[in-house]
């Protein structure tokens, strides 16, 4: 059985009941009964009607029957391990007291100062001795970066 809805109220039309308004537009309308039809053609809001379903959905009629409060879900919260530290190893820092753990912190520091000036001092030394083998290589003559490179030899002009 085919049931149709009221355009305005939004109450449900069985067959054989109501009324079916064309616009010039040729847009279609069903209404209930004349009342709906009436307020619709005053151009009434039904959303400011209190018996329509649009008004009773707005301002939340007659929906505590039909379905119970919602329950919120509360987040559980949960620990995980991160890359590089499993789950034991977060806690014993949690755990850990704050002077122990500002100590641990300015050792790391210190330790990775030092590397890095070590990686530095190397890096240093390694670049004065490619320096020193490059002079020895080229007898003391100055190579620009393209003669490094392998760039040919520009060729003097032999006439004008």
């Amino acid at each position: 059985m085919r049931t149709y809805e009221d355009s305005f109220s939004g109450a449900r039309i069985y067959p054989g009941k109501g009324k079916l308004y064309v616009r010039g537009d040729s847009k279609i309308f069903r209404f209930f009964n004349g009342k709906s039809e009436s307020l619709f053609l005053q151009r009434k809001n039904p959303r400011r009607i209190s018996w329509t379903v649009l008004y009773r959905r707005q301002h939340r009629k007659g929906i505590s029957e039909e379905v119970a409060k919602k329950r919120t879900r509360r987040a559980v919260k949960s620990q995980r391990a991160i890359v590089g530290a499993s789950l034991d190893v977060i806690k014993e820092r949690r755990s850990m007291r704050p002077e122990a753990r500002s100590a641990a912190r300015l050792a790391a520091v210190k330790e990775a100062k030092e590397k890095k000036q070590a990686d530095q001092a190397a890096k240093k030394a390694e670049k004065a001795k490619n320096a020193a083998q490059a002079a020895k290589g080229a007898g003391g003559r100055i190579v620009g970066k393209q003669g490094a490179k392998g760039a040919p030899v520009k060729v003097a002009a032999k006439s004008r």
